[in-house]
């Protein structure tokens, strides 16, 4: 595959015409494509459907640990013995909080996160209550929900009350599910994003590269995410984590920066119009090649995940900058930039190794961490 194929597969996505499985399958497996060659026809097809502009992410983890499900890539699983501060549902005037300093920080998006197996009808109510909250007081704010398995009636109340997008990650393919939870099924999972669509939410729904999965696997995501015609696409790579069930029996070592670049490029061929999200991992398994995901990728999470820190917000931001991007806020970069915090609170390089959010990242409202120090994420 030569630099005119490569043109090709971008024109032919920039018209609506996705690759073959095949041909994905090359991308990530046939290393005489040439990287920069592709990762140049993939921004061809990002450019065009969303220029130069990066959608800023930020997580809430509104509720933390004590999960039921065996998922066993996740610190917050039955069985992890991750070192992990575990919390019931923050309380309203923490959770609105957070979602000011989220705006103050660029978010174009904010996602409250709810670990379990799935909201009780009550939840659905509370959840509710605050999307209402914060969109009267953020009215230009997008607003996701990941709650675990929601049936159809769950979804239309959020939609209701002015929810924006859905989350629920497939994560890996069918055959390999079964191998990384037990306690629920990938059909669970799609009747979730199916239940969603159904009401007219729209549906985020990404993967997670890195826990034994062949090539295969991953494009047989890709297309499936398609195939739900998914708006937003988080590409999540595996941090082995100490205390993780999967940490202790399967690595990433395989996720080298150029084939977590490979993975960015073929969702963006497979998916052209998604907003494809370089998420999780994205400083650990980059590390020096970080700024080239924006290239197919055209959105990302600022400081970290839901329980490991990432890079601190002005250096995720300055990336962006420097590599000739812009974000997608109401305010001027350079002004987002500045009010940036420029340090974590472990004062910690999150491509060196892991680090684990202690209460301070996770709870910076009710620990009373003011917003030049970190930001909740």
């Amino acid at each position: 595959m030569n630099h005119t194929d490569l043109t090709n597969i971008a024109n032919n996505a920039i018209n609506g015409t996705s690759i073959d499985a095949e041909t994905a399958l090359a991308i990530l497996t046939d290393d005489t494509i040439d990287l920069l060659d592709l990762i140049h026809a993939a921004f061809q097809v990002r450019k065009h459907y969303f220029g130069k502009e990066v959608a800023i992410h930020i997580l809430n983890n509104a509720a933390n640990g004590m999960c039921p499900e065996d998922c066993n890539y996740c610190a917050q699983a039955k069985g992890s013995d991750a070192d992990i501060d575990s919390y019931g549902m923050k309380k309203d005037d923490e959770i609105i909080t957070e979602a000011d300093k989220a705006v103050a920080g660029g978010a174009f998006r904010y996602c409250m996160v709810y670990a379990g197996r799935g909201p009780t009808p009550a939840r659905v109510e509370h959840i509710s209550g605050l999307i209402k909250t914060i969109k009267t007081k953020h009215p230009q704010l997008q607003i996701c929900v990941s709650a675990g398995l929601m049936d159809k009636d769950a979804t239309k109340t959020l939609k209701a009350a002015g929810l924006d997008r859905m989350n629920h990650n497939l994560n890996t393919s069918e055959s390999l599910y079964s191998e990384i939870c037990s306690t629920h099924t990938y059909q669970d999972r799609l009747d979730t994003l199916t239940n969603a669509k159904s009401v007219g939410l729209e549906v985020c729904s990404g993967i997670i590269v890195g826990m034994g999965e062949r090539p295969q696997d991953i494009v047989e995501v890709a297309q499936k995410l398609s195939e739900l015609d998914t708006k937003s696409i988080p590409v999540n790579f595996f941090l082995p984590i100490e205390g993780t069930a999967l940490t202790e029996r399967q690595g990433s070592k395989y996720l080298t920066p150029e084939y977590c670049l490979r993975i960015l490029c073929m969702f963006r061929f497979i998916n052209p119009k998604a907003e494809v999200r370089a998420a999780a991992g994205r400083e650990y398994h980059l590390k020096d090649l970080e700024a080239l995901s924006l290239y197919p990728a055209n959105s990302l999470f600022l400081q970290g995940y839901l329980n490991t820190l990432g890079n601190t917000d002005a250096k995720t931001l300055r990336m962006i900058q420097d590599a000739g991007f812009s974000i997608k806020s109401d305010e001027p970069l350079d002004e987002v930039i500045a009010r940036a915090p420029k340090t974590n609170a472990q004062n910690v390089d999150s491509k060196s190794d892991i680090h684990l959010k202690d209460l301070n990242e996770l709870r910076p409202t009710k620990c009373g961490i003011s917003n030049t120090q970190t930001m909740e994420v």
